[in-house]
């Protein structure tokens, strides 16, 4: 198969062998689990929900099928049977860290309730792809932060990422040059870019109220949230000739100069059509798009770019402390305070740049605390900007039956809060490596 084709059909290749397996699965006990993954993949957890199910039914001693489907349960908002599969995977499996680092996740660890001497045990030990002491350690973070101790929670996110920050391959020097090919990328292409309305872009640093502009907006009748579908990079990658390249390698943007706009914008429209075609308007929430942004805007000169702006000490803290599951993924600064902090400050300066160079009525820059400062007011300008009429129900995202499927699955339940703002404060002299990279670069 062409390797654009690939690409382009990837979501509906995957949904359709999905269906397949699946009606497959009603008479294959070995199958249920496994299909159930698929549809992970494509963030269908609704359909992946009642083939875990299944996989408990007919292996109910299995404690990965106890885990995947409170997994599962987690993005459908159906947070005490998740509760309670993720109990029974850790009874079966006592060192499922997959499964300890999900029920920690879920519910708040008090002084009385806590799981601090079973994870602490589990934490030591040779562990040689870090996966291990990444799930424990961050465990052991959200406890003690729980449990009011930040500092004691911090030293414990510098353990969990230790392993995997020997891995990470960081370089100071190859970020700073993807960042500047990225806003040279605004001036890329030939031609007319392809003249759609529908995608809603929303990005910025992970962790810094993306989710939550996502799950307002899609609260709107005329728009579906779409996830994080990371087809931009991976296009990109293509249309540049870097298939053996990084994602996010310099080159798959200096190689866009002379890309035929048109083209890449509608290979782009018609890899969202399995979630994207039944609303008139639909929203793409990959937070690395930032760097994009530039240029989706020459190939989908109609679209609009939501980029969320956060206190930078906020932004830098909530970054860190992320966790992210796949690997390899695109953000190796995570791993280390000092390279979150840097990747911070380039972050800035170039969504700087894009509000001052891009069209205000393509591009909005929105401010976390804004929006939690005043909801409403907030939102009703985002719909303003998105040309959608205002609807009550975006207000009250939170009570939606939908499926949320990142990993703020959680607070997004919950009315907008604000006391994730000055957050950083909390952690004491244990950012002073992250502050000293803001003052070197005047943001202090």
């Amino acid at each position: 198969m062409d390797p654009l084709a690939r690409i382009v059909g990837r979501l509906r290749q995957l949904n359709a062998a999905a269906d397949e397996l699946s009606r497959a699965a009603e008479t294959d006990p070995s199958l249920p689990e496994r299909v159930g993954r698929v549809y992970t993949m494509i963030g269908a957890h609704d359909r992946a929900a009642p083939l875990f199910r299944r996989a408990v039914a007919l292996m109910p001693t299995d404690a990965n099928a106890h885990y995947s489907l409170g997994a599962a349960l987690v993005f459908l908002g159906e947070f005490d049977e998740a509760r309670a599969h993720l109990k029974r995977a850790v009874e079966l499996e006592p060192r499922h860290f997959a499964a300890w680092y999900s029920l920690v996740t879920l519910e708040a660890q008090t002084a009385a309730s806590n799981h601090l001497e079973a994870l602490q045990a589990q934490f030591a030990g040779p562990d040689p792809d870090g996966l291990r002491t990444l799930h424990i350690g961050h465990a052991l973070a959200k406890t003690y932060e729980d449990l009011g101790d930040y500092e004691t929670a911090f030293d414990w996110l510098v353990k969990a990422k230790a392993e995997r920050r020997k891995k990470a391959n960081y370089s100071s020097v190859g970020e700073a040059a993807t960042f500047a090919a990225a806003q040279a990328a605004a001036g890329y292409g030939k031609g007319k870019g392809f003249g759609t309305d529908e995608p809603i872009f929303i990005v910025g640093m992970p962790r810094s109220g993306t989710t939550l502009v996502e799950a307002i907006v899609s609260a709107h009748p005329d728009v579906a949230a779409g996830g994080e579908l990371g087809l931009i990079p991976v296009l990109a990658q293509h249309f540049s000739g870097g298939a053996d390249r990084p994602l996010l390698s310099a080159a798959n943007f200096t190689g866009l100069a002379d890309v035929d706009l048109n083209t890449f914008g509608r290979a782009y429209l018609e890899a969202t059509r399995p979630v994207s075609g039944k609303s008139p308007r639909f929203l793409d929430k990959t937070t690395i798009d930032a760097l994009y942004a530039g240029f989706i805007l020459r190939a989908l000169p109609n679209a609009k770019v939501i980029c969320l702006r956060r206190d930078p000490m906020d932004s830098i803290v909530s970054y860190f402390r992320h966790m992210f599951f796949a690997w390899p993924h695109v953000y190796p600064s995570i791993y280390d305070l000092t390279h979150a902090a840097e990747h911070y400050v380039r972050f800035h300066a170039l969504a700087d740049h894009w509000r001052e160079t891009l069209p205000a009525d393509r591009y909005r820059e929105q401010s976390y605390e804004a929006l939690v400062a005043d909801q409403e007011g907030q939102s009703r300008e985002i719909l303003e900007f998105l040309n959608l009429p205002f609807d009550q129900g975006v207000l009250s995202f939170h009570d939606r039956d939908n499926v949320v499927s990142t990993a703020s699955a959680v607070q997004v339940r919950q009315p907008v809060y604000g006391s994730a703002v000055g957050r950083w404060k909390r952690y004491g002299d244990r950012l002073q490596p992250a502050l000293e990279v803001l003052q070197k670069a005047g943001l202090a």
